[in-house]
């Protein structure tokens, strides 16, 4: 006997439901590839710019160490033992990583403390075993890494002193400018310029017979090194070819004396 049953047609709307349904797993299947490769690259560092470089470093030194910007200008500022400890050695110390002696753990502490501070101190400053010199940190003073190592033998069971902090390196005192000379008594040198234009202005005025010329820098810048003391004993008794008081032999010395500082200071 045929069967003569019939395949129940699928409506419009059953059929839409199962396009869609067929369709919807493969779509959360490509937003989850696309989440997870988004992810990836956001982890993913550029190392070849400086600024991506050092940020690959500080990740890589996290577990053990920071870095902090320092101005170099700044005037320095001894830190407590506490202040190191947290900043620089708490990264080992403080777990016990790299076999370091753990905070507060007596039994680390105990065969080091032993040793003295001394001895504790020098393996501090110059590295020990996995230990870098001065933590890692070559920035601390030598005063700054005592207090550390006081601070954690101290915390420890050890009874060591503080270091105290250095004396101020005495500055030497700012010696005084030498005070500059006086200016020229304007009377003086108004008395001066009367003598040089009644009796030096013949050969000065125009540098006849060797004499330096009147304002002529060049000229008088041998005869001023000499000194001042030299041009009035020349100008009183003469030299070479001039004559003693410039030829006028009822010059007082005084008078010779303002001559010669009128004509210096027009050369100067």
């Amino acid at each position: 006997m045929a069967d003569n049953a019939k395949m129940t047609q699928a409506t419009p709307q059953e059929i839409i439901v199962s396009v869609v349904a067929g369709l919807f797993a493969p779509l959360i299947a490509i937003f989850l590839i696309i989440q997870l490769i988004s992810g990836i690259q956001g982890k993913q560092i550029d190392a070849d710019t400086p600024q991506q470089a050092a940020k690959v470093v500080e990740n890589n030194i996290k577990p053990f160490a920071r870095l902090e910007a320092v101005d170099a200008n700044a005037p320095k500022v001894e830190k407590s033992g506490q202040e190191v400890y947290d900043s620089v050695c708490s990264a080992c110390h403080g777990s016990g990583a790299l076999g370091a002696p753990k905070y507060q753990n007596k039994g680390d502490w105990g065969a080091r403390i032993a040793q003295g501070l001394d001895t504790l101190t020098k393996h501090a400053l110059e590295g020990f075993k996995q230990m870098p010199g001065r933590g890692g940190n070559p920035d601390l003073s030598d005063t700054e890494v005592t207090r550390a190592i006081v601070y954690m033998a101290n915390s420890a069971g050890a009874k060591f002193k503080e270091p105290a902090a250095p004396a101020p390196v005495p500055t030497a005192p700012v010696a005084a400018a030498p005070a500059a000379p006086a200016a020229p008594d304007t009377t003086e040198l108004a008395k001066g310029k009367k003598v040089f234009e009644a009796t030096c202005m013949a050969c000065h005025g125009t540098g006849v017979a060797g004499a330096p010329k009147f304002g002529d820098k060049a000229a008088w810048a041998p005869r001023i090194k000499t000194g001042l003391e030299a041009l009035y004993t020349s100008a009183v008794k003469g030299k070479n070819a001039m004559p003693a008081k410039g030829g006028n032999a009822s010059l007082a010395y005084a008078d010779v004396k303002a001559a010669v500082d009128y004509m210096v200071s027009k050369a100067k």
